[in-house]
């Protein structure tokens, strides 16, 4: 028996058009008063033409883009002589000169994950609204994450809501806040602990800000108690980790498909990788929308997690322990025995499982799952969140099989102790078809998470990175396919 799958004409494409304003640095800062020199000089009419046709060519792409141009003036504004008394239209046209287009979604569009949308309200009978995140990829291979909505029907059919004809990205909170036991933990785990984080974090509060923590090392800058050398060094070293922790918020009447999350700490400036999102129903009933997802620095990976209520504000976490050094990890939608439960993929061939105390430490995992069939030899991972149904668990898999071919595969693990496979998928319950195969990263299909609805398995899936699609399976179906696996 194969389960029946069906593929649903609708496509989520990439979208050159979708643009975010951006600032824009030469790499040799000794050019930047350079530039504002010659801004400053020119004539104040011929400055004043050439902010108006600027307004002409690009206000119609962004919101309000006069205050994009003003905050990133203020990226420059120390650069500025200091006798130079700047007008307002000049102000502006520097802003307009650090300020670059990006286009996000101009390389690929992939990786889709979808969960119910925080507002069920005045639906039909059987609908539910949906939102699917996907990962965006630019100019350079800089990933970040975008959204689309829609709603399904009592008959799955699927409707997307309208594309807004703008993108942006988020503000930053400023001075977030952080709990200085969690730091000091982490620092340890980075084996970065040392007398200088310890003399710092006594003198700061159990919950203190970013501003706070500057000015501690603003203090021990001017005057070291320490080897400059090492107290510069573990500066660097806090000042990143605190940077990889922040808040974002979006304004509330702007659409979701209009909000990006685009890297912001350093440790994610080449991409936000593969963000896998799950609606997760805690022991009191109440729902946090958390995603983890992989930070790329060009050299490094950093495991972080995403919370949020209402994909309005968003809070960005560092996972911490040994057990999170890798990438595609999977959140359980709610806790077994008292314990958050964590599908991961640590040595990037197996599937694993872990569990713990506290959201945001993993410290241990165990291998579930090891490449059986051919279609898997390469490597195996989960495709999303596992999703819960009384006879079990049922999570997608990917696994990578020759000419690095992914295809999806299912397996079903025990609702009381998920680290016990009861049955799975010999086949692949996707593979790439002819039509499917050709793209960005080619013979590819993938996915980051699926929702069951009105029984059946949606499962939006990338197709070579390009374009993603909505395939459905009844739930019923694809469990009586699986072969079951003995204790």
């Amino acid at each position: 028996m194969y389960p029946k799958v069906k593929r649903k004409k609708k496509k989520l494409l990439r979208d050159c058009s979708r643009v975010i304003a951006k600032v824009n640095m030469p790499d040799d800062a000794h050019r930047i008063p350079k530039i504002i020199q010659r801004i400053v000089n020119l004539p104040d009419i011929t400055a004043e033409n050439l902010l108006e046709q600027i307004m002409f060519d690009f206000s119609r792409r962004h919101r309000n883009i006069k205050h994009i141009f003003g905050l990133h003036l203020n990226k420059v504004k120390n650069y500025v002589p200091r006798d130079t008394v700047l007008s307002e239209t000049k102000g502006f046209l520097i802003g307009a000169y650090f300020t670059m287009e990006y286009s996000i979604e101009s390389a690929a569009l992939f990786s889709p994950s979808i969960i119910p949308h925080p507002d069920q309200s005045q639906l039909n009978k059987g609908s539910l609204r949906f939102i699917i995140s996907l990962r965006a990829t630019g100019e350079g291979h800089v990933s970040s994450i975008v959204f689309r909505s829609g709603q399904l029907d009592q008959n799955n059919t699927i409707f997307f809501d309208t594309i807004s004809d703008y993108v942006k990205t988020p503000d930053l909170q400023l001075d977030p806040v952080y709990d200085r036991h969690l730091f000091r933990l982490k620092l340890s785990e980075m084996d970065s602990c040392n007398e200088i984080t310890a003399y710092l974090l006594d003198h700061l509060p159990e919950s203190f800000t970013y501003n706070e923590l500057r000015e501690k090392i603003g203090v021990l800058t001017s005057q070291p108690v320490f080897s400059e050398a090492l107290q510069n060094e573990t500066f660097d070293t806090m000042h990143w980790l605190a940077n990889s922790n922040y808040e974002i918020s979006f304004r509330p009447n702007h659409r979701i498909s209009e909000r990006v999350i685009f890297p912001v700490s350093e440790n994610e400036s080449r991409g936000i990788e593969d963000a896998r999102f799950v609606q997760f129903v805690d022991d009191n009933g109440e729902v946090t929308y958390y995603a983890t997802y992989t930070a790329y620095n060009g050299f490094n990976i950093l495991p972080q997690l995403i919370e949020t209520k209402d994909f309005i504000k968003f809070n960005i976490l560092t996972l911490n322990g040994k057990a999170v050094q890798n990438k595609g990890m999977a959140l359980f939608p709610r806790k077994i025995d008292d314990r958050y439960v964590m599908l991961s993929r640590q040595d990037g061939e197996n599937n694993h499982i872990m569990f713990s105390d506290n959201i945001h430490f993993w410290q241990e995992s165990k291998i579930i799952q090891e490449p059986t069939f051919p279609w898997e030899f390469v490597q195996i991972g989960n495709c999303g969140s596992p999703l819960e149904t009384d006879e079990g668990w049922i999570v997608l898999t990917h696994g990578v099989g020759p000419m690095r071919q992914y295809c999806i595969g299912a397996m079903l693990l025990d609702l009381e102790n998920p680290a016990r496979i009861i049955a799975r998928l010999e086949e692949p319950l996707l593979a790439p078809r002819e039509e499917e195969r050709e793209g960005y990263v080619p013979n590819v299909v993938y996915t980051c998470g699926a929702i069951i609805h009105n029984n059946e398995l949606v499962i939006p899936y990338a197709m070579s990175d390009v374009t993603s699609g909505i395939a459905t399976v009844g739930v019923s179906d694809l469990i009586n396919c699986m072969h079951p696996l003995a204790d």
